[in-house]
């Protein structure tokens, strides 16, 4: 019995621990994991490149086998060719600048005084509700 009682709450402790709030990652954070985010993107490109490469020669050495063999053997299937990604290069998203803010502010408000609100740093709340009248 005692040693369930220590085995929960060893449990209860490291769960707390696990539930503890993290503080936010810093900008250099994010870039990295950005920047690992499309590595990991361009090796999968690469892997399956790979992939259709060797697909490729496994079908080409099955097809001249059997003709050695004397079989009769169907016309392949027309696949995309394979497409080599290249070497991978990561060009990191440039920051959004002021005017950009100030213009999506003003393409979701409709106007200039939506966009100059945003400059100085007081946007106008977003319009929530119903634009018809109320039912009485």
């Amino acid at each position: 019995m005692k040693h369930a009682v220590v085995v929960w709450t060893t449990l209860m402790l490291v769960a707390g621990a696990a539930c503890a709030k993290l503080p936010a990652p810093s900008d250099e954070a994010k870039a990295k994991a950005a920047e690992a985010a499309a590595k990991g993107a361009h090796t999968g490109k690469v892997d399956g490149y790979k992939l259709c490469k060797s697909m490729d020669q496994v079908a080409a050495t099955y097809f001249d086998q059997a003709k050695k063999a004397g079989k009769t053997v169907p016309a392949p299937t027309q696949t995309a060719a394979c497409a080599d990604p290249g070497a991978f290069v990561y060009a990191p998203p440039a920051a959004p600048s002021a005017v950009g803010a100030a213009t999506a502010a003003n393409a979701a408000t409709g106007g200039a005084a939506g966009a100059a609100a945003v400059v100085k740093g007081n946007a106008p709340a977003p319009a929530t509700g119903s634009a018809t009248a109320p039912k009485k």
